[in-house]
């Protein structure tokens, strides 16, 4: 036994920290899957099939949101729970909640510890991961915590006080976790959402600040933190910011542009109702998965844009998917800086390494790639149209949540495909790549010569 056990720890080490990244998650899910298909985490008392609790645990953990059967209505109170425990471990990342442990009982965090954590949180040394640790903590309960407690000063109005702070606590941690997960079916209906406070700037308000900050990544929170102190903000707060911001108020002007007059969404609400939906759908694509409209009834240019804003995803070492817009940015400035016939890419007065410009070019591509085709693979096994397909799978890989309605009407394949999807969008490709080769680390001592090619 204790041979075996030493085999094991010794096989465990021996893993790299992409390696561990990934069996770690997939242990997660499959532990959540598990507790949500036994009898007791149903409504009704009859435990739900595998795979709809292996869906369930796959989007839950990796914050995406998309659903099979609808949480409010067919999870008992026990299965909510695990799924909010799910939830805020996926989204935090479970070396954050690992390491967390280990503080609280005095543990020493050793080298490997360390590198797992960068590797989690995209770091580019190992000094202060422990404080990232710290921060990361800190700001979770400091704005997860008020959320809630906004949020269940509202519901009060309309439920018991006990299910007030139940609401409000479930829904902020899944907004700051960039899940969209929501409890209102049984209120409002199955697959409802939050389509019931489409009006209501006070939950709006709350829930996208959570998404944005949520999505913004904690690196940059600290380093905002910092700026706050006196101290300057890195390129990569400020490239975060610039593209974040930009996307949100592109998104709201096309959003209310293209929905303005439609009958369906934007259209019978007042003039206030109009701005404030058109802000929310356009941060919510942003990887949250909360939706105050009915997606299904959007214009097809509409749904072309969110699955543009839903590609691009949140902010690395954040709680959100996608290419992430770092991503997005590095990229731009590259066409930007060859537009200009520029030999290197400079930003804000900084340059940016060609490791970070082939490392976004690589992630758009891998990432462009899984989508065309898991897409080109559903177009083959369901009937829907390619539209709602393509949205669905950019939806899994950003781990957004939104659906056009089809989620529940996938066949078995399409759940295991989009399943596949959001796991991949939620431990990024790049990593799962990682994991999967072994890169070199030492190049040659020689230089083949060089010979162009024509582009474009």
């Amino acid at each position: 036994m204790n041979r075996a056990v030493s085999t094991f720890q010794s096989r465990l080490r021996a893993l790299s920290p992409a390696q561990v990244l990934v069996i770690g998650f997939a242990s997660l899910i499959l532990a959540g899957s598990l507790l949500l298909s036994l009898p007791v985490a149903s409504a009704t008392g009859q435990p739900h099939r595998y795979l709809d609790a292996l869906f369930t645990a796959t989007s839950a953990v990796c914050v995406s949101g998309l659903v099979v059967v609808d949480t409010g209505t067919s999870f008992s109170p026990f299965g909510q729970l695990v799924i909010l425990a799910l939830i805020q471990t996926g989204g935090l990342g479970f070396m954050t909640i690992s390491t967390s442990l280990a503080l609280l009982i005095g543990k020493r965090i050793g080298l490997r510890e360390r590198l797992l954590i960068q590797e989690a949180f995209n770091q580019f040394n190992l000094s202060g991961l422990v404080r990232l640790i710290r921060h990361v903590l800190a700001v979770t309960l400091i704005f997860e915590g008020t959320g809630a407690i906004l949020l269940a000063m509202r519901f009060m109005s309309t439920m018991p006080f006990a299910q007030a702070l139940y609401y409000g606590v479930f829904h902020s941690v899944s907004a700051f976790c960039n899940a969209g997960f929501d409890l209102f079916g049984r209120i409002y209906g199955p697959f409802s959402s939050l389509s019931a406070y489409v009006n209501d700037w006070l939950v709006n308000s709350v829930v996208t600040a959570l998404i944005i900050i949520g999505g913004l990544g904690f690196t940059v929170l600290l380093d905002l933190q910092n700026f706050f102190r006196g101290g300057r903000l890195s390129l990569h707060t400020r490239l975060v910011i610039t593209v974040t911001v930009t996307l949100i108020v592109v998104g709201t002007v096309m959003v209310f542009l293209l929905e303005f007059n439609n009958p369906l969404t934007l259209g019978k609400l007042p003039p206030s109702g109009k701005v404030l939906a058109s802000f929310f759908q356009a941060v919510t694509p942003r990887t949250a998965g909360f939706n105050t409209l009915d997606i299904g009834k959007f214009k097809e240019a509409t749904l072309f844009l969110m699955i543009i804003l839903m590609f691009i995803g949140a902010s690395p070492s954040s709680t959100g998917g996608g290419i992430k817009t770092t991503t997005l940015g590095s990229l731009m400035v590259t066409v930007w800086a060859t537009i200009r016939g520029r030999k290197e890419v400079e930003l804000y007065e900084r340059r940016l390494p060609m490791e970070t410009v082939f490392k976004s070019l690589t992630v758009a591509l891998i990432s462009l790639s899984l989508v065309i085709l898991v897409t080109l693979i559903l177009n083959v096994t369901e009937k829907f149209s390619f539209l709602e397909i393509l949205f669905e799978v950019t939806s899994a890989f950003g781990t957004v949540g939104l659906t056009t309605g089809i989620t529940p009407f996938l066949s078995d394949l399409g759940r295991i495909l989009i399943m596949a999807t959001m796991f991949s969008g939620r431990i990024g490709l790049f990593t799962i790549a990682v994991a999967l080769a072994r890169r070199m680390q030492v190049e040659g001592t020689y230089r083949y010569v060089e010979e162009k090619v024509i582009i474009g």
